[in-house]
């Protein structure tokens, strides 16, 4: 069987200059593009290196990669990343890992946006199959839900909790997270906006509009994407 985050991760790699600043995001795909650099003579050495993502920032200094912390990156000339869904307009869900605040950030101050994977995440239109994630200030999470709930009536708001300990999972921000589940997506602009506008709320997992490409393998080989609005 065809490995299709591997295909994608050999296809992005291709827009990897040398001597760039590169962002990385978490997942299977990504792991890929950080393990083939160390087949690519001089590529790896040559670049500065900044990850949303403890485990491909561990793995990057494992191999000796330059990494440097997000709070010392200016700019990056490439943010690569997976996600759990995106549609045509490149409109992207990233609930599992819970460092969409991290992982907006690089996202922000790329030159540009590249979303990997396999092409089963590609859909025509976001649905309910993952919840939104919001990183909510520990302090704000009555305010946030009571929110929430009077905004979209119909979606179950709930505290994402620990399978490592008891109680909530806290993010790397010390905040929570709650995971918001909707019976129909609501509008994707009114929502990305509206989260947002709750005191407390430091991001949101919806990426609205960010990423400029998308790269991804399937049965059908290699699709390079652009959105289309």
């Amino acid at each position: 069987m065809a490995d299709y985050k591997m295909e994608a991760a050999k296809a992005a790699i291709k827009l990897i200059k040398p001597g760039q600043n590169i962002g990385l995001g978490a997942g299977a795909t990504i792991a890929n593009l950080v393990s083939l650099w160390t087949l690519e003579d001089g590529l790896a050495s040559s670049l500065t290196l900044a990850s949303s993502s403890f485990k491909t920032t561990g793995l990057m200094m494992e191999l000796g990669l330059n990494v440097r912390s997000i709070a010392l990156t200016k700019s990056l000339d490439i943010y690569f990343d997976g996600c759990d869904q995106f549609d045509t307009e490149l409109n992207a869900l990233k609930s599992g890992g819970g460092i969409h605040t991290s992982e907006k950030i690089l996202a922000s101050m790329a030159a540009e946006f590249i979303l990997i994977g396999d092409a089963a995440k590609f859909v025509d239109r976001l649905d309910t199959t993952y919840p939104l994630v919001i990183e909510v200030l520990p302090a704000a999470l009555p305010l946030a839900m009571r929110q929430l709930s009077d905004c979209f009536p119909d979606a179950t708001t709930m505290i994402r909790m620990s399978d490592k300990k008891d109680g909530a999972a806290i993010t790397d921000n010390g905040n929570l997270l709650l995971d918001v589940y909707f019976r129909q997506i609501p509008a994707l602009k009114k929502l990305n906006i509206r989260v947002k506008m709750i005191p407390g709320v430091v991001e949101h997992s919806l990426f609205y509009r960010m990423a400029g490409k998308a790269i991804i393998a399937g049965p059908e080989g290699i699709q390079i994407i652009s959105p289309v609005y």
